[in-house]
């Protein structure tokens, strides 16, 4: 089967940074899907898995975890899914990616793809979408108040994968107020039509404009980019017993800014539950489910923004760079092979 990956870790200028390649078709066991990959998308994970992780031995290593395909064969231990299902999934990290023909995904964490949506479209859902319900209701538990600033947000970053879905579940399954950081006017419009209710421009210091939109200070914030660069705005506007997430990679993060307010400090990481085959693994299948319902209730739309072209080597590398860029605005997509 065709696939694409790489042996040497890198920058993304490199001729062999990412190659097109041919491997063995992989075999279903337990509760593993095979998946006939249509389309994916590209997230920073892959960029930054690319530039500092080595494959084992003498391994390629596939990238790629959103997809949207057909399920071809079904391991002995399937119970909710057969051949010819359309599914729409994130994957693990702890296996090879899809970025491939066909690929291999445990059931319990994926979900019937939406019908209203193309594969396209489809794709660009899953680790974003599981990553800001993780973050929003399984970490800051949005719908329990904080004592003071409970139905306001501040989404660092709402022009992102993770901010555009973000937005939409919070203006689909709560009644928060949304102040979400665009820079750009194209994506400053793009994030008014996710659903903020305000936009305030991240390359600015951040308290002031949070404090000029006269609501108060908010009792949640979620950091989806460059937290090490706004922490001190973040603790300044937050409100005393906040609740403050993140998901991206600081170098360095001084918590103890955060204990004069008592915020708590909240990492999501969508891979944890199946890298270490949780309990409540099957809960990613769930909500995925739940968003696919929301989709066909026409609550939540795709945040596909771009299909690049072709699932190749060439296509991805110039996906990779302008990931790398801070440019992209939603979700870059994929389609065929």
């Amino acid at each position: 089967m065709k696939a694409i990956a790489y042996k040497t870790p890198g920058p993304i200028e490199r001729d062999d940074a990412l190659q097109d390649i041919t491997l063995e078709m992989p075999k279903t066991e337990g509760r593993d899907l095979l998946v006939k990959v249509i389309a994916v998308s590209v997230n920073p994970v892959d960029t930054k898995l690319r530039r500092g992780v080595a494959p084992e031995g003498s391994e390629w290593k596939v990238l790629g975890f959103d997809a949207s395909g057909i399920v071809e064969a079904v391991g002995p231990e399937v119970q909710n899914f057969k051949a010819g299902d359309a599914v729409f999934y994130a994957g693990s990290i702890a296996r090879p990616g899809t970025n491939s023909e066909f690929h291999l995904v445990d059931e319990r964490i994926v979900g019937r793809k939406p019908t209203n949506l193309n594969d396209a479209e489809a794709a660009a859902l899953p680790l974003t979408a599981i990553t800001a319900w993780e973050m929003l209701f399984d970490r800051l538990d949005v719908n329990c108040p904080t004592p003071q600033g409970a139905d306001i947000i501040l989404i660092i970053g709402g022009a992102g994968g993770v901010g555009s879905i973000t937005i939409q579940l919070l203006r689909a399954l709560t009644d928060m107020t949304v102040i979400a950081t665009a820079s750009r006017p194209e994506t400053q419009d793009w994030v008014r039509e996710c659903g903020a209710h305000h936009v305030i421009d991240h390359r600015q210091p951040l308290a002031p404009q949070v404090e000029a939109l006269g609501l108060g200070a908010p009792g949640f914030v979620f950091s989806t980019t460059q937290t090490q660069q706004h922490i001190t705005d973040i603790v300044e506007l937050i409100a005393p017993q906040g609740r403050f997430g993140l998901i991206d990679d600081p170098d360095e993060l001084n918590v103890k800014l955060l204990k004069r307010k008592a915020i708590s400090l909240h990492w999501e990481f969508m891979f944890t539950r199946p890298v270490f085959e949780t309990p409540d693994i099957e809960e990613q299948g769930k909500l995925l489910n739940e968003v696919a319902a929301l989709v066909e209730a026409g609550r939540v739309r795709s945040t596909a923004t771009n299909i690049a072209g072709k699932i190749d080597a060439a296509t991805l590398r110039a996906v990779h760079a302008q990931i790398e860029s801070g440019s992209a605005r939603g979700k870059i997509v994929l389609e065929g092979f």
